[in-house]
């Protein structure tokens, strides 16, 4: 070993994955209260999307919000399990379509209504928390990591180390 092991420290960024967290927590809270213990805060983008644009390829699903195309499987494959979409041919055989189903395009309305409610809560809490805002402060970050990202960010911290502190450690 070259030091002790760095997973011990309560680092910055899990304070961040922490909140994410504990407000999806909350959101999974309002969903079992209304009588949805099977919905889940990642399914509920999708579910819109889906109930505006009609079927779409895991691919174009994926693309349209952002996400990779193998987490939106994965996401996809618990929204099958849950009963909440289908899958049907597409324009060839290679291809597949992804569906809602009657339970989801029944809870599209609710699942609506929580995405404004929950986008007003955190407006609120923005303003709550001013002069140090959420929104301001992930903006801020963003700009910053525009400038200069992660990657050259770390790769000069580890330019910048000693080769003791790189050397790999030796199984023994």
């Amino acid at each position: 070993m070259t030091s002790s092991d760095p997973t011990r420290a309560r680092g910055r960024w899990l304070a961040l994955k922490e909140l994410l967290a504990e407000v999806e927590a909350e959101i999974e809270d309002v969903y079992q209260a209304r009588g949805l213990p099977d919905m889940r805060p990642r399914y509920v983008y999708p579910l819109i999307r889906l109930a505006h644009t009609g079927p779409l390829t895991i691919r174009e699903l994926a693309e349209s919000l952002g996400h990779t195309h193998s987490a939106m499987s994965q996401t996809l494959a618990a929204m099958r399990r849950d009963g909440l979409v289908d899958s049907v041919p597409g324009v060839d055989a290679r291809t597949r379509r992804i569906t809602l189903t009657e339970r989801a395009r029944s809870l599209v309305p609710f699942l609506e209504a929580e995405w404004r409610a929950t986008e007003q809560a955190v407006a609120e809490l923005d303003d709550e928390v001013m002069p140090h805002s959420l929104s301001q402060a992930v903006t801020a970050t963003r700009e910053a990591l525009r400038r200069r990202g992660m990657k050259d960010r770390i790769s000069d911290i580890l330019d910048a180390a000693s080769p003791a502190e790189l050397a790999p450690v030796k199984e023994t």
